[in-house]
């Protein structure tokens, strides 16, 4: 985004980001077939057509745990946070990727005038009750169809259109894709080829997701307990120098939302920390041009009342800030979106 609330179609970071993107899935891509046709050569064209399933499918299977690796990385540490700015694109190609991977599939079926065998096994009800014989490719074509859901409503407009909430929420079906995807190479390919390859990236794959989510949320649970109310129901944020120059302080009452608190220079405010364009983590972004800035897409609102740069209307949620013995305090009942609620703390307190 721009500082005019603007959305830009395409710079360098831009460009950056999705040729090393598409460079590592190329590469990832032609390592894999050229390693396993040196180890294994195909026979015939139906063996050829199995390396390139295989060979997309693993990349998918990688794209996918980085995609959900992504958002704990970025919250643990800040260098991760570019990563973050265009991870639709990588969801995009990820999308692509599974669905050439099962283009190869089909075309493997079709080179042996075998495609009728291939309904059939999808089609008989009672394997699906079974462990071994389960028809694993339905779990694959499932979670084609989330990712296709995701990759059709990336768009902003979607965003827009469903409102944020209802399309984040959506978008959480990632986490259902990736597991339709651990079932489906575990009931296939690992049951049928005796190797620690598979296992090892399955058991490798999904432990790195939980253990960064884990971690990540074990981080963040004392912002989450929230902090006591002092009588009157202000809580403390600390001294002015505790909060850092262009940056904010994440703090939350108990059973209460989280609020981000930043210091400009001598200006303090406080705004909701859910951004208004993808409920992105506010608190965590900085002040660049005089704008609070989502660390997510960019998305800016003043810190003075938690409005967007004219000519747009968007408008957060503010909260009172106050300076009490040399302690900057915030109220936490929260003032109707776009109320001036910012002051200027006084050059002998700072």
């Amino acid at each position: 985004m721009s500082v005019g609330f603007r959305a830009v179609q395409w710079n360098r970071d831009k460009f950056v980001y999705d040729g090393i993107l598409l460079a590592a899935v190329a590469l990832f891509i032609a390592g894999f077939a050229v390693i396993h046709w040196q180890w294994h050569p195909p026979k015939n064209l139906p063996d050829a057509i199995d390396i390139w399933i295989r060979a997309f499918g693993t990349c998918a299977f990688f794209m996918l745990t980085a995609i959900l690796a992504i958002g704990p990385l970025a919250r643990l540490d800040r260098r991760f946070l570019p990563l973050l700015y265009n991870r639709r694109h990588f969801g995009v190609l990820t999308f692509l990727v599974a669905a050439t991977h099962f283009g190869f599939l089909l075309a493997w079926y079709l080179v042996q005038n075998n495609l009728p065998n291939l309904v059939t096994e999808l089609t008989n009800w009672k394997d699906y009750a079974k462990f071994i014989d389960f028809p694993f490719k339905a779990l694959g074509i499932a979670a084609l169809l989330v990712l296709l859901v995701m990759a059709a409503t990336s768009h902003d407009f979607w965003l827009l259109f469903l409102t944020p909430r209802i399309w984040k929420t959506l978008h959480m079906a990632l986490y259902v894709a990736y597991g339709l995807v651990v079932m489906h190479v575990a009931l296939g390919i690992m049951q049928g080829e005796r190797t620690l390859l598979i296992p090892l990236m399955l058991v490798g794959g999904l432990g790195t997701v939980a253990t960064l989510h884990v971690v990540a949320g074990w981080r963040e649970r004392g912002i989450d307990k929230g902090i006591a109310a002092s009588d009157d129901g202000w809580i403390a944020v600390g001294p002015p120098r505790s909060i850092p120059d262009k940056g904010a302080c994440i703090v939350a009452a108990r059973r209460a939302e989280r609020i981000a608190v930043f210091r400009d220079g001598e200006q303090i405010g406080a705004l909701t920390n859910l951004c208004a364009h993808q409920n992105g983590p506010l608190g965590e972004g900085r002040i660049i041009d005089g704008c609070v800035t989502c660390p997510w897409h960019g998305y800016q609102y003043r810190l003075a009342d938690g409005c967007a740069p004219a000519p747009f209307t968007e408008k957060l949620v503010t909260y009172r800030v106050r300076i009490n013995r040399g302690i900057v305090e915030v109220d936490p009942r929260p003032l109707p979106p776009g109320t001036p609620a910012a002051i200027q703390c006084p050059s002998d307190v700072m």
